[in-house]
């Protein structure tokens, strides 16, 4: 199958390029790229890989599917035009900005009978990948809470805008991942931290209370303002407890200038001195690092389509983080606890 990139910074060249190239299911078509330095990036990373002016030429070139990465507040028209022209589309996070126009994208796809589906990459992070098979062994017993953050010392990397922000930005992938472990969420307490005002105040920093169907309570943290470098998942259950503070592995290894194309042996696997530590009435011991790989996100896709199935990321799925997001933020406004 035919595959192509709308938009070519950060989330282009280092969250979709690398993995693309290493799903060989796929051929890379080419990635919409209008200015000089993004095109001088796509010729430097991926060379002879041709740069189109935009979606339409793209999906003129022949394509099966396309990958929206481009600013959040262009997307809600990208991924409508793509569906309309009649292609797959991926839609980069956050999906939308409010759950009212993610019903909107949700049915925009139902209607064109193409799929749409959004890179929760993050489903496949090392630490998450680990912690899931801790979960399976039921070594923790019936689980209680959880503790996660993502917390980066970067604040000029973020998007602007009253629509956007950190809690729509990593909160999407924390709130994914939590709701993937423990079920839906059906009540939110929130605090957010601001920076700015009028149409450039931003949240910069997010404490959520997320209160799941299943019973477990999760505490989620986030910040990207607060000169602060943290990376935890701490799960608490009847029998014991799962602490793991590794690295965000991927990124740094592509920062380092491996890919999962050409480093396939050590891909996504943890330093040992960074293992998390599982302990229960036997004691402490540290759980090897299992492989984690964003580049599954596009082989899981291409077996859907040629399966006509519903790809890992579900559309039910997306809507239900968006629907999450939308209540921290009025719980964070008001005050009040909310139930999505």
């Amino acid at each position: 199958m035919r595959i192509g990139i709308v938009g070519f910074g950060v989330g282009g060249r280092l969250f979709h390029l690398p993995y693309v190239q290493a799903a060989t299911e796929w051929e890379l078509v080419g990635a919409v790229a209008r200015s000089e330095r993004t095109r001088a990036a796509l010729a430097d990373a991926a060379p002879g890989v041709p740069a189109f002016a935009s979606l339409d030429a793209l999906i003129d070139a022949g394509v099966d599917a396309v990958v929206i990465t481009t600013p959040p507040a262009t997307r809600r028209e990208l991924v409508l035009r793509a569906l309309e022209r009649g292609v797959h589309v991926v839609a980069d996070k956050p999906f939308a900005p409010d759950a009212a126009t993610a019903r909107e994208l949700i049915a925009a796809a139902r209607a064109a009978e193409r799929t749409l589906t959004v890179f929760h990459n993050r489903r496949w992070d090392t630490d998450l990948v680990t912690l899931r098979s801790v979960l399976a062994s039921g070594a923790l017993g019936p689980v209680w809470r959880a503790d996660f953050a993502l917390e980066q010392d970067d604040r000029a990397v973020l998007d602007q805008g009253p629509d956007e922000g950190l809690l729509r930005d990593l909160g999407a992938h924390v709130v994914d991942q939590l709701t993937q472990l423990f079920g839906p969420v059906e009540r939110v307490d929130a605090h957010l931290d601001w920076i700015g005002t009028g149409d450039r105040r931003v949240d910069v920093g997010f404490f959520l209370g997320l209160h799941h169907v299943s019973g477990v309570f999760s505490a989620v943290s986030s910040t990207k303002g607060a000169r602060r470098q943290d990376r935890r998942m701490i799960v608490v259950g009847h029998e014991g407890n799962y602490e793991s503070h590794m690295a965000d592995v991927q990124f740094e290894q592509l920062i380092a200038g491996l890919t999962p194309a050409a480093n396939a042996d050590v891909w996504g696997i943890e330093a040992e001195e960074r293992w998390g530590v599982l302990t229960t009435a036997d004691g402490a011991i540290r759980v090897p690092s299992l492989r984690g790989d964003y580049t599954e996100f596009y082989r899981d896709l291409h077996r859907a389509l040629a399966a006509g199935t519903s790809p890992n990321v579900t559309l039910d799925e997306a809507l239900h983080t968006v629907a999450v997001l939308d209540a921290a933020r009025e719980s964070a406004l008001t005050g009040e606890r909310v139930t999505v």
